[in-house]
């Protein structure tokens, strides 16, 4: 291997041999025996795969049929936003579960890498719609279109998220493969031992994967939300109607309006900036002081993972809660203008209301 890092004692840690007389007799490590970092895995995805489908499954259906009475862009994101969390929930956890009850790999060099692929990809997409929404959410307030053009630019973005989401999964096929190791010839794992020239490679891509899947993406939904949120305290201020009643009416409308942009964009960021950062500090720690970092209990290192992934269960609650929300409250103010709309005209034309 050269003058590069050896890959051998970090992927597969002190593999003690002990020599009999007669044959050779392996103590198989911990790391390649079912332990309690396993069952943790196998406990806490299980109980996350549960919860994730059925609050992915139950705001899909709504958002579905939602779309046939109204065809809004944010009920069409929030459609692809569920399915990337049911790719996740689906594909990589019941990967994870099945992983942490095998220990090594069963299936082969090509399942490997199909594997690896799909185990990013939809953590990728689901980052990258939450991007999207905010994007379209910054411009419908700030910079709105005609609706075509608007539900045109909807469809691009959303476009751009899985082909952005399957470029950046690719490289997993490249990396990962399937390696046999050196002194007990049964164990195989799927890993990324041998796929770079010297640390520097390695560390890029991590680095790559920490750019993309969370650093940028939290960037961006900070910035867009809290552009929506400073306009909003804007068109507050400037906001100015003829009649009084409606004035305050308005008024309090944006008032709402003001506050729950604020409460949805805390909780899209904190739910964002929660799930993932203890993952990336780990994950920051270990190439810093990789001896160091490697000596943290498994199941601690599996479960910032495992939370980590919890982000596509909170995703649903999230959206899904302040979009019914909104369609509650928007329904609402519809019936508020109609009837104040019925009694200016009654007034205009001397009659009483009949609510009156």
């Amino acid at each position: 291997m050269g003058n590069g890092p050896d890959y051998r004692r970090v992927w597969f840690p002190d593999w003690p041999v002990h020599v009999t007389e007669d044959n050779k007799t392996f103590h198989i490590p911990i790391d390649m025996r079912f332990n309690e970092g396993h069952k943790v895995s196998l406990l806490f995805y299980s109980i996350l795969m549960v919860i994730s489908s059925v609050g992915n499954i139950s705001v899909l259906a709504i958002l579905l049929k939602r779309m046939k009475h109204s065809r809004s862009r944010i009920n069409m994101m929030l459609i692809h936003l569920a399915i990337a969390d049911l790719l996740v929930t689906f594909i990589l956890m019941p990967m994870e579960i099945v992983w942490a009850a095998t220990v090594s790999w069963w299936f082969g060099d090509i399942a490997c890498r199909i594997a690896a692929f799909f185990r990013t990809f939809g953590l990728y997409q689901s980052c990258f719609v939450l991007v999207s929404i905010g994007i379209d959410r910054y411009y419908a307030v700030l910079k709105p279109l005609k609706l075509s053009a608007a539900n045109r630019r909807g469809k691009f973005i959303i476009t751009c998220a899985w082909m952005a989401s399957a470029l950046c999964s690719l490289p997993q096929t490249i990396i990962f493969h399937v390696e046999t190791h050196p002194n007990v010839t049964w164990f195989e794992q799927c890993i990324t031992i041998n796929s770079f020239s010297s640390y520097a490679q390695e560390f890029a891509y991590s680095f790559f994967g920490m750019l993309s899947m969370y650093l940028l993406p939290l960037i961006f939904i900070t910035y867009f939300y809290g552009s929506i949120f400073i306009e909003i305290c804007k068109r507050s201020k400037d906001h100015h109607v003829n009649s009084d009643k409606l004035r305050r009416n308005n008024l309090a409308f944006f008032g709402k309006a003001k506050t729950r942009t604020l409460k949805m964009t805390i909780t899209i960021i904190s739910a964002f900036f929660i799930c993932w950062t203890p993952y990336y500090i780990m994950a920051f720690w270990y190439w810093v002081d990789r001896d160091s970092a490697s000596e943290v209990d498994q199941r601690v290192q599996k479960a910032l993972f495992l939370f980590a992934c919890t982000n596509s269960s909170i995703n649903p609650i999230v959206y899904g809660a302040f979009n019914i929300r909104k369609r509650k409250n928007v329904s609402r103010r519809t019936r508020e203008s109609n009837t104040c709309s019925t009694e200016m005209k009654l007034q205009q034309t001397g009659q009483k209301s009949p609510i009156q």
